[in-house]
């Protein structure tokens, strides 16, 4: 296929890239670049792109496209809290525009990367696609909402695929740290102390991006049928696991760390286990190859080899969060999260 990757150079988009020209596909990606210098053992994979945001495409970009695989968004609570409404802007309208846009421009596979995490507080019951969303976060609402009105849009010729990611984890040229198992292993690595952050009770399904990444191609391939308008949980049911759980997965895998309680960590409303039987019923190329103990031994391994210091773990390099406000501190991001002009028209960009 022909295939647009919003987002290709975001932590899963670099990984999918990658997948996505080794499974075939002619590839094109569109990203403001926002995390440019935030490089973790090499630069994300080179493809060619359209560096712009993706609130402003055109049917024009969209054509030729056999399929779009979106990524791009505001990637988590901490971002998606920094302002509501914009978050709204990115994670809804940002959707729904490329989304109108390919229909127009007769694209007929849009396979949109939502989120387990619209469940919320859902207790330690495994829930599938069948249960009540319940979005407890800025974040969380902007994905329940796009797969309420993108699903609107269905209809011949145009059909989107939601897939409810779990919590991502693994090894990226785009690392992130404000994921669980990333931060907990990167922790480890570079303190010694594995802290958790809560109280370490709540569940949390979590998922390896590459089978996030083999999730969506399979959906891209399969029958149209299968997957029109279909929302799918990606993950694994024996993946599924407490806070408490990941971090001794994480202290037997790191040598000589310890599990460290926050002083002010205390239960996390959000907690959830899921359910992942459907998306191995209907997509039987799917299979995911990654458990979180092998997640923590590649994400040790790559800190070890790449090197990653103390102050990376909760620095702005690989937080999300933390590089948004030193890019909008800087001047060099506007407050609706664009390149300021002087900083577009010259090229550089804040590392």
């Amino acid at each position: 296929m022909r295939l647009l990757i919003t987002g290709h150079k975001g932590y899963i988009g670099a990984v999918a890239t990658r997948m996505a020209q080794e499974a075939g596909h002619e590839v094109v990606g569109m990203d403001l670049d926002l995390f440019q210098g935030c490089d973790f053992g090499g630069p994300p994979p080179q493809c060619e792109e359209l560096l712009q945001d993706i609130r402003d495409v055109e049917v024009k970009d969209l054509k030729g496209f056999d399929g779009v695989l979106h990524l791009a968004g505001l990637c988590n609570d901490p971002l998606g809290d920094l302002n509501p409404d914009l978050t709204t802007s990115i994670n809804l309208r940002g959707s729904m525009r490329p989304a109108e846009r390919s229909k127009a421009a007769g694209v007929r596979r849009f396979i949109v990367a939502s989120s387990c995490s619209m469940y919320g507080a859902s207790g330690d019951g495994l829930i599938d696609e069948s249960a009540p969303l319940a979005p407890l976060t800025s974040y969380a609402y902007s994905k329940a909402a796009t797969e309420e009105q993108m699903s609107k849009l269905a209809g011949p010729g145009f059909s989107p695929t939601f897939m409810r990611n779990a919590t991502a984890y693994g090894s990226s040229p785009r690392l992130r740290l404000d994921l669980v198992l990333n931060n907990l292993v990167a922790s480890a690595y570079a303190t010694g102390k594995i802290l958790i952050k809560s109280d370490g009770t709540p569940w949390r399904p979590i998922v390896h991006i590459e089978d996030i990444t083999a999730a969506a191609l399979a959906a891209l391939e399969a029958p149209i049928e299968a997957v029109h308008n279909q929302s799918f949980n990606v993950g694994e049911s024996g993946e599924n696991y407490q806070v408490k759980d990941l971090a001794e997965i994480v202290r037997q895998t790191v040598p000589g760390s310890k599990v460290e309680y926050a002083p002010d960590g205390g239960p996390d409303l959000r907690c959830y286990r899921v359910n992942f039987d459907r998306i191995r019923q209907v997509l039987p190329a799917f299979r995911p190859k990654w458990t979180a103990r092998l997640g923590a031994e590649q994400l040790y391994r790559d800190y070890q080899r790449f090197g990653l210091r103390p102050e990376d773990v909760e620095g702005s390099l690989y937080q999300r969060i933390g590089r948004v406000r030193r890019l909008l501190s800087a001047g060099a991001l506007q407050a609706d999260l664009t390149w300021a002009p002087a900083t577009a028209s010259s090229g550089a960009r804040l590392t």
